[in-house]
């Protein structure tokens, strides 16, 4: 079995192949295994495709922060489209935390029991009765707090301080994951989304100043693009970084635009080298 040295290093300023008359640009530089992204490019194609191919379920078109943890605590381990005609009924229903705080279980219960997931119809009443008697009656920010709410991962947690309040949280879960480590061209386990060399990459390419905007378009891209099974590598907006990519294309006999960015001198090493099985092999 072939193995692979990997050594994953977080971001540097590096100078980049770009010169503009006699000066060269510096550019910031994401580096893992001796390939290189520039992150502000790569944030800004995901971007922009997202914005031509969001879609549009009703969770994602309000900041309400208990619409955003309604919706969270009803996709997990669910698909969007059980979800979808729940979730719209549910809000229509229970409109704010108050009035699920006093609703009858029967009637919560009722209208969840078709995601399934007995512990969660019967947390998501709980959850509300908690955030009104120890919030005031509101979702907190706080990622600590959030996730001493019952049945709050830390996946939830970043999820619902993104797209209700702005933050700038990295999601991590086995999709994302996946895009990550297709573009650096690492080995994918179950386990990669807890691996700090994943962790550190989310982070960094993360875009800070469009959070919201990015991790829609990251989400999006997972499910529609790059998917587990037959990914659609000819239409992906970062196929210009991808490891996995260009690996898939040459195998198809198609043309794909080489990486600017392939060489750098990163000035820190935040990974010590381990021995790695990469996707493509």
């Amino acid at each position: 079995m072939a193995r692979r040295s990997i050594s994953s290093r977080g971001r540097t300023e590096a100078k980049a192949s770009i010169a503009t008359g006699k000066k060269v640009l510096k550019q910031e530089v994401v580096e893992i295994n001796g390939h290189c992204i520039e992150p502000k490019a790569a944030r800004d194609a995901l971007v922009r495709w997202g914005r031509k191919h969001f879609r549009p379920f009703p969770w994602r078109n309000t900041k309400d922060s208990y619409a955003v943890l309604m919706a969270e605590l009803m996709l997990h381990r669910t698909q969007v489209a059980q979800v979808t005609p729940v979730y719209t009924r549910f809000m229509a229903r229970f409109p704010d935390l108050e009035s699920l705080a006093a609703a009858p279980k029967r009637r919560v219960a009722n209208l969840l029991r078709k995601l399934g997931l007995q512990w969660r119809i019967d947390l998501i009443p709980a959850t509300a009765r908690a955030l009104m008697a120890d919030f005031n009656g509101t979702v907190p920010r706080d990622k600590v707090a959030l996730c001493g709410l019952g049945g709050v991962s830390d996946y939830i947690a970043s999820a619902v301080r993104c797209f209700a309040f702005d933050e700038p949280e990295p999601l991590i879960d086995t999709n994302t994951v996946r895009i990550v480590g297709r573009l650096f061209g690492l080995p994918m386990k179950d386990s990669s989304r807890r691996n700090p060399i994943f962790k550190q990459a989310m982070s960094e390419l993360l875009d800070r100043k469009r959070p919201r905007a990015y991790n829609y378009a990251l989400l999006d891209h997972a499910h529609t693009v790059c998917r587990k099974r037959d990914p659609d590598c000819e239409v992906c907006p970062l196929l210009r970084w991808c490891v996995f990519g260009h690996g898939t294309m040459v195998a198809r006999g198609k043309a794909v635009q080489k990486n600017s960015f392939l060489k750098c001198r990163p000035t820190r090493r935040i990974f010590e080298t381990a021995d790695l099985k990469t996707e493509n092999e």
